[in-house]
């Protein structure tokens, strides 16, 4: 297992939520704010391709699982903090890190660890609504059917991933909404989130 330190003035934003729930207008905003993002998916993504796998969602979700079985249930936190010290945070902005694609409480626990703060905020949206939005974007490891989606939201779920957006300090619902109206709504939150942050030096 990989050895956590504690970084006392690095703060992070835990970004979770089912796929096509509108994550990525999250990390759009935060990034307009000058704060890095880091996907965990990214993360899985390019492990997978490291062990000689094209990225479909297949594949993906066997490495993810796999990595799981070979170093626990936190296995792609430590993934993605290895990446997170290749980075130069200190040149940040505030100091915060959002980091995308949280799913489980243990994957929390890990990065509790290492962050002297963190702020886990949720973003639901009901899974018709996230299949029409994932059709649109067409990423290579995206579900292609309903029922695709379907079983990768039962997957996401047994990662735990429900028991994390039960237990968020922040919740947005992204519904019925323009991008545009909830790109607004993203950043009133990391506005706020940043006051609080700074506020709890």
């Amino acid at each position: 297992m990989m050895k956590i330190y504690r970084e006392e003035e690095m703060k992070a934003i835990l970004l979770t939520g089912m796929p096509g729930c509108g994550k990525s207008i999250f990390t759009e905003v935060a990034t307009k704010y000058g704060l890095p993002v880091i996907s965990m998916g990214d993360c899985v993504r390019e492990e997978t391709e490291k062990r000689g796998l094209e990225p479909r969602p297949e594949n993906v979700a066997r490495v993810s699982i796999k990595l799981r079985e070979e170093l626990g249930d936190g296995a792609i936190a430590h993934l993605t903090l290895k990446k997170i010290k290749e980075l130069s945070l200190d040149k940040h902005k505030n100091n915060v890190i959002v980091i995308d694609g949280v799913r489980s409480l243990a994957e929390v626990e890990v990065f509790k660890q290492f962050f002297n703060k963190i702020l886990i905020v949720a973003i639901h949206a009901s899974p018709l609504v996230r299949y029409n939005r994932i059709l649109k974007r067409g990423r290579t490891d995206d579900a292609k059917t309903f029922e695709q989606l379907k079983k990768r939201d039962l997957r996401e779920l047994g990662f735990g991933i429900g028991n994390v957006i039960a237990l968020a300090d922040i919740m947005l619902i992204n519904e019925n909404k323009s991008k545009e109206e909830f790109a607004k709504e993203c950043e009133q939150v990391i506005r706020k989130i940043l006051v609080m942050f700074e506020s709890n030096k």
